[in-house]
């Protein structure tokens, strides 16, 4: 079964959660964003990472705003379920910004990055990497990708939301951003069944077929039945 949870910001306890301790080599975990073991390259976030690509059910991830872009970019990309990913570790990989996978029988749409604003924030400790926002190569690629699938999707996995989602929980005058604006398009152009996302910390169900996803771990079926 696929089960998909929110932003874990290198923190191991979240594997820890009931729902994940029971995971078998027959399901799929899901993290929307801000994976976080990836930051520093020290030899104990190596142990961590080797120790969650053992476990017998594969960890897959998009990127967020706070993952280290040029250490994610030093490991390979191999080929993955019918797309293209970045191996981490054993059963550990990234999943990369358009492409679809097939998955237990489900076909799903990935796209990480997003928008943290922080960029005019920037102090000489801070980190803000530009691969935070997709380039237009990296759009249009998964525009063709979802066109080869007939605009259909079982699920949709990102970091941030489509700017009418986004609104839901940030008020501001600003104008909406690049990547807002094109996961807008595909809320309107393709065929879906769910649609989950990290980024504003917060776990809550927007009906009909979108779920904010922080502490969370959900099943893929029937999101609205999870406590």
């Amino acid at each position: 079964m696929l089960y998909f949870t929110g932003d874990t910001h290198g923190d191991y306890q979240r594997f820890k959660d009931p729902k994940i301790k029971k995971l078998s080599k027959k399901d799929t975990l899901f993290i929307c964003g801000d994976f976080g073991f990836l930051w520093d390259g020290t030899e104990e976030e190596k142990k961590l990472l080797k120790k969650i690509g053992k476990k017998p059910f594969d960890t897959l991830f998009v990127e967020g705003c706070h993952d280290a872009y040029p250490l994610l970019e030093t490991y390979p990309v191999v080929s993955y379920r019918g797309g293209s990913a970045r191996k981490i570790s054993g059963n550990l990989y990234q999943l990369l910004r358009g492409e679809i996978y097939e998955i237990e029988g489900k076909t799903v749409f990935a796209f990480g990055g997003g928008d943290s604003g922080e960029e005019a924030m920037l102090n000489p400790a801070a980190r803000w990497y530009k691969q935070e926002a997709p380039t237009v190569k990296e759009t249009q690629a998964g525009l063709e990708n979802l066109k080869k699938h007939g605009n259909q999707v079982d699920y949709i996995i990102t970091h941030d939301a489509p700017e009418s989602i986004r609104r839901l929980f940030i008020e501001d005058q600003q104008k909406a951003s690049f990547i807002h604006r094109y996961l807008e398009t595909l809320l309107t152009t393709v065929s879906f069944t769910h649609w989950y996302f990290g980024a504003y910390h917060t776990d809550r169900i927007i009906p009909p077929r979108y779920t904010a996803l922080f502490s969370r771990v959900t099943a893929a079926q029937n999101p609205s039945t999870e406590e």
